[in-house]
């Protein structure tokens, strides 16, 4: 994104004649949304100017407010260029204009005024981090700029925002960057109007700004600056693992071509089979390696910059331990200036992988990278820029049928707001889930979520959490007058919730995943069927629910209709292990002999196979769920395509693959809807004649795989025809899975349905905190029995 000074557009200048004869108004105009932070003030500035009109602009509590003297015409003119002009990475929410008279101005020009101190909680949007842009990349690569090389270039249009930002309005005071001051050069860019740094709060420049630093395990540093660069480059050319700190957090980078760097830092990191993110010099560099969609090269190349799975194309040149019996790549581009300069020395793509332990808070502190990371980074690239707030980076699939797919909203897209269709008059405290942990703080209009924190399982991620909850709390100058959580009693999160005092409101989970698909779509809460699907999410009964269609009508929520339910051998143990719920489903599909025929084909000894067995007769420690995700699980051990999750999804993967390389073959199994037996829901989707045709199969694993899908997804839509309803929206973690989303949305689509699929937000745990803040604001928190 070229990031060119933003002014109006030619038709927008009048003659100086013109403006005379024009009649002067005085005008306020509020302008709210993601105003700040994004070279906002600048542009007003620039097109007030052109325009020949005086006054003032600034930010403050409710986002940005200006004064305008001059002729009605370019006032107008002025207006339609905030509506339709601003800048690339601003979102205008509204623009209100009142009379301004009265209100002193600048009779000679048009000021940028300091920013209006905050008494009441601020309502502007908050600033994402923005990735590098064009013009910022050039001056880096540029010899001849006095910024070449410099590794924390930024300008109006890219660079850190919300992970330097200590509080609102978004100034340079209220910034980490407080710490450096601006030299001459640096201050003439920033108050020159045709600058593309005119306000830049982050601006520096190796005179005054933060520098890098190459430190040893000991914490003693071994080389500063472009040397650090150098130095840290020819460690990775000699096999070793480097702990390099970007916009929000460190990485864990080693070169991704040598077999035996790989597999140290998969030994060290305690990260058996799941895949690293490869950062690669440039997509033309990426194209040798994958299959790049131009969708995926424009979310590549966008001002997020997300890792995005790309199909692999090569199996030389990377190591095949990156993604170990995986057909995808997690691909990102550098999107700092400090990976640009390093990427440039090196040549070659890197392992770029958060700088954390398994499923530990990602390191953003260089002391504490120093600490925590001993023993797995060998050196680090660290620098003397504090990072306010960490940020991980984002995470997105685009299905082949172009829809884009978050599977973790973080750097770029986080903390971006969602609008309210109704103004809350309370603060809400939004927790979410357990897994996919994200805080969610709901005020006035808007939603604003905290950027990706992570799975809850230790207590390391749980004081990420409660420190995350209290820094969106600080950032919005809130209290809270209720905390909304997950139903589950044993979530992390909502121990937290009733441990804090306030007043709780539990809201159940897959309700909340089909809010905040609505939410995000803009939909009302009435005369929609949500497909929420997913692992597991505590049901009303008390049973693990996973494959639900919740009915909104009348301000109600209904269970209309289910997977039909089956037993986790194990519990806790089943999803991990998929051979336990193949078990289950082929007895319950065809019998005993099933069972035990299919229990030694997937490694189950006799003993084993009995203590199942006895789980499953007896029903002890084999709780009932109804999971769309663990019939995936279960499908896949079932068909030969894996035996356990090493990390989350690893099999329903596997099967998505498998089905994407059989779906010429054709055909679908079946899933007949039928009454359920203990008649919780008007429905369900029967599963066991899939299960027995499988079984009994001569089909490969592919075909079966592809059918498979095609089954579930006709299914769904036999279910959707019996609610009668127009609108449904798919959610739930299933619905990351890019063929499953695709084929269900073609096949509703067919039968004149409107579908609401995610895309600001993932369809994931990531939600849920979204979806709470709507349930609690709409008063629909339970989901009723049909």
């Amino acid at each position: 994104m070229a990031c060119a000074a933003s002014g109006p557009t030619p038709d927008l200048v009048k003659t100086r004649e013109q403006r005379l004869h024009a009649a002067l108004v005085d005008r306020l105009v509020r302008v709210r949304g993601t105003v700040q932070g994004v070279g906002f003030r600048p542009f007003v500035r620039r097109t007030a100017d052109t325009l020949g009109i005086s006054g003032w602009v600034r930010n403050d509590a409710e986002g940005v407010l200006l004064l305008a003297h001059g002729d009605s015409d370019s006032f107008e003119r002025l207006i339609n260029a905030i509506s339709h002009e601003a800048p690339a990475a601003a979102v205008v929410e509204s623009v209100e204009v009142q009379e301004g008279s009265g209100i002193e101005y600048s009779a000679n020009g048009f000021d940028i005024l300091e920013s209006a101190g905050i008494s009441d909680a601020p309502d502007a949007g908050i600033p994402a981090d923005l990735a590098m842009c064009t013009d910022c990349r050039a001056e880096l690569l540029d010899p001849k700029d006095r910024r070449h090389g410099y590794p924390f270039i930024n300008c109006t249009q890219c660079g850190p925002r919300y992970s330097i930002l200590g509080s609102l309005p978004y100034d340079r005071a209220r910034t980490t960057m407080r710490s450096f001051t601006m030299c001459p050069a640096c201050s003439a860019e920033y108050a020159d109007s045709r600058s593309r740094r005119f306000h830049a709060q982050p601006n520096a420049c190796p005179s005054c700004g933060p520098v890098l630093a190459l430190s040893n395990t000991f914490g003693a540093t071994v080389a500063a600056g472009a040397n650090a660069v150098e130095q840290a480059a020819r460690a990775l050319r000699s096999g070793l693992i480097v702990a390099v700190k970007g916009v929000g957090g460190f990485h864990l980078m080693c070169d991704a071509a040598n077999e035996a760097a790989v597999a140290a830092l998969r030994k060290r990191k305690h990260r058996d089979e799941k895949p690293f993110a490869v950062m690669f010099p440039s997509l033309k560099n990426l194209r040798k390696f994958a299959r790049v969609s131009r969708a995926a090269a424009e979310s590549l190349e966008s001002p997020q910059a997300p890792i995005v799975l790309v199909p692999r194309t090569a199996e030389q040149g990377i190591s095949m331990l990156v993604s170990p019996g995986n057909p995808w790549i997690g691909a990102l581009l550098p999107h700092s200036p400090v990976h640009a300069v390093l990427m440039v020395a090196f040549g070659m793509p890197l392992v770029a992988t958060s700088a954390n332990l398994s499923e530990e808070p990602l390191c953003t502190d260089d002391r504490e990278a120093q600490e925590r990371l001993k023993g797995i980074a060998d050196l680090f690239l660290g620098n003397n820029r504090r990072i306010e707030r960490p940020v991980d980076d984002s995470v997105l699939r685009i299905s082949e049928g172009g829809t884009p797919i978050l599977l973790r909203r973080a750097r770029g897209y986080a903390p971006g707001p969602l609008r309210l269709p109704a103004v809350l008059r309370s603060q809400l405290l939004c927790v979410g889930a357990h897994m996919k942990s994200t805080v969610a703080v709901a005020a006035g209009s808007r939603v604003v979520l905290s950027p990706h924190i992570g799975d809850l399982g230790n207590v390391d991620t749980q004081a990420a959490f409660a420190r995350t909850a209290e820094m969106m709390r600080d950032l919005h100058r809130t209290s809270f007058d209720a905390v909304v959580h997950d139903k589950h009693p044993d979530y992390a999160s909502t121990r937290y919730a009733r441990d804090s005092g306030l007043r709780c409101i539990g809201v159940q989970h897959h309700l909340a995943h089909v809010l905040s698909c609505l939410l995000e779509n803009g939909h009302d809460t009435d005369n929609v069927l949500g497909v929420s699907w997913d692992g597991t999410g505590y049901g009303e009964d008390g049973t693990i629910w996973g494959g639900e269609f919740i009915l909104l009508e009348h301000q109600k929520a209904r269970r209309f209709a289910r997977i039909r339910p089956f037993r986790l051998p194990g519990g806790e143990a089943a999803i991990l292990d998929g051979r336990r719920v193949a078990l289950s489903l082929a007895e319950a599909s065809v019998g005993a002999g099933a069972r035990e025929e299919l229990a030694g084909r997937l490694g189950f000894n006799p003993n084993q196979e009995q203590v199942l067995a006895a789980m499953l007769e007896r029903g002890l420690n084999a709780p009932i769920c109804s999971s769309a995700g663990r019939l995936f699980d279960g499908t896949a051990a079932l068909l030969g395509l894996g035996r356990r999750n090493a990390f989350e999804g690893q099999l329903p993967l596997a099967l998505e693959s498998a089905a994407m390389r059989g779906l010429a073959g054709g055909g679908e199994l079946p899933f007949p809807i039928s009454i359920p037996e203990d008649h919780s829901c008007r429905s369900e989707i029967d599963w066991r004649p899939a299960v027995a045709a499988m079984i009994g199969s001569t089909d490969q694993p592919d075909r079966s795989a592809a059918r498979f899908h095609r089954g579930l997804c006709s299914a769904i839509a036999a279910v959707a025809s019996e609610a009668a309803v127009h609108t449904i929206a798919l959610t739930g973690g299933c619905f990351q899975n890019a063929l499953l989303l695709d084929l269900t949305r073609s096949i509703l689509e067919s039968r004149g349905h409107r579908v609401l699929v995610h895309r600001l937000l993932p369809p994931n745990d990531g939600n849920i905190a979204a979806g709470q803040a709507l349930a609690a604001l709409s008063n629909i928190t339970d989901v009723l029995a049909s």
